[in-house]
């Protein structure tokens, strides 16, 4: 009996070593199985991750959309090129993009155009050149300068532009007496207007592209003027694709031009279409003052465009010893402090206080609109009073 029990009690220990063995293994491949999940999924992330990152420091632009169809570009060769600048003169050059010396050039069959020859080597040249040219030719707005085509032969990377007679919106605020382009005065009317229409083409960007897109260089310089002095928003090499969520950023190193970039994005590198808005509102303020964003020449407190205008700019006495003196005081006081007000919000400290570029555009509108109607009904009372001033003397003259 006592060897039975015995037997019955060691057949227990054995069952139970068994039953404690099987639930160790299976821990064991649930603990391993979790970790595979968990690595697996991390990996997964880094991946996405890492897909994002080469996006925003200029890659794809596939899934940008818009309402128009992709455009369908001329590629050029090298020979074209240069025949159409005159071998890339020196009198042919018309300024400076972000990667290189644009120059004024015929093609065979008599078209302008302006040229960029990239003159910057390495990889960041690389991704502006194939930046502009995939942005481009998906985007299309007649606030945008045209992209007609491109270069790509071996080492040479151009870009084909429709030509701007009247060069950057810069040359004729700041006039250089070396540039080869010659300045042109800008009254109070066009400057409204090249603030409305540089306005319409950010607004294009931010509102009618999916992901928006954020040009992230916008400067005076970038505004390009036509022959009857419209403007198109230009280079696109350093723009990035925004955000899709409602308030949110792209994390990206900070590039642009000085005086240019707003606060936020210089400081954290968090880039939204804000910062787009900080930039419109400093060329507002070169528009509205014809001073230039940072100038160290100046007196104290005066060498940043924004810190020195910002506290007048809300001030309806100050705001208007502010104003550039090349405007000969030619505007209404209502016009400036409507102008100056819009500029004020464009460029706050906190993003979160920029308005948005649709709503620039449409406190623009009307104030342009309402200078047109202006300047024709002074128009038309100034040719009225020509035609009937020579009615008293005729009078005069038949009644003697």
């Amino acid at each position: 009996m006592e060897v039975e029990d015995d037997y019955r009690r060691k057949q227990q220990l054995v069952l139970l070593a068994i039953v404690v063995l099987a639930s160790l293994a299976l821990v064991s491949l649930l603990v391993a199985f979790s970790y595979y999940c968990y690595i697996s999924n991390k990996v997964s992330k880094r991946l996405k991750i890492r897909k994002r990152a080469d996006l925003e420091d200029g890659g794809s632009f596939e899934n940008v959309k818009e309402f128009s169809t992709e455009k369908g570009l001329q590629l050029f060769t090298f020979k074209q090129l240069h025949s159409a600048t005159g071998g890339f003169s020196k009198s042919n050059v018309v300024g400076h993009g972000s990667f290189g010396h644009v120059y004024r050039g015929v093609l065979n069959d008599g078209r302008k155009v302006a040229i960029k020859l990239m003159d910057q080597a390495g990889k960041q040249g690389e991704d502006e050149f194939k930046v502009e040219v995939e942005l481009l030719r998906r985007l299309h707005s007649p606030y945008l300068l045209a992209l007609l085509g491109y270069c790509s032969d071996n080492n040479h990377k151009l870009l084909v532009y429709e030509f701007m007679a009247n060069g950057g919106l810069q040359e004729h605020l700041y006039p250089v007496g070396s540039s080869n382009s010659i300045s042109v005065k800008l009254d109070w009317e066009t400057r409204l207007r090249v603030a409305l229409e540089a306005a319409k083409g950010l607004e294009y960007l931010h509102e009618h592209v999916c992901p928006p897109v954020i040009h992230r260089d916008f400067k005076s310089s970038n505004v390009l003027l036509d022959k009857n002095l419209h403007a198109k928003v230009s280079d696109f090499g350093l723009a990035k694709i925004g955000s899709d969520k409602a308030g949110g950023h792209v994390s990206t190193r900070v590039l642009g031009t000085q005086g240019y970039v707003a606060p936020e994005y210089a400081l954290t590198g968090h880039l939204t279409t804000k910062s787009d808005v900080y930039s419109y509102g400093v060329v507002l303020l070169e528009l509205l003052t014809g001073r230039v964003p940072v100038d160290m020449k100046r007196t104290p407190g005066e060498a940043s465009l924004v810190s020195w205008a910002l506290p007048r700019l809300t001030d309806r006495e100050r705001v208007m010893h502010i104003m550039d003196p090349a405007l000969e005081g030619q505007y209404s006081m209502k016009d400036v402090v409507q102008v100056a007000a819009i500029a004020a919000m464009c460029v706050q400290p906190e993003a979160d206080y920029r308005p948005l570029m649709a709503d620039v555009v449409q406190s623009l509108v009307p104030l342009v609109r309402n200078y047109r109607t202006t300047s024709k009904i002074i128009g038309s009372s100034s040719s009225s009073s020509a035609t009937k001033s020579p009615a008293p003397h005729d009078n005069a003259s038949s009644g003697d």
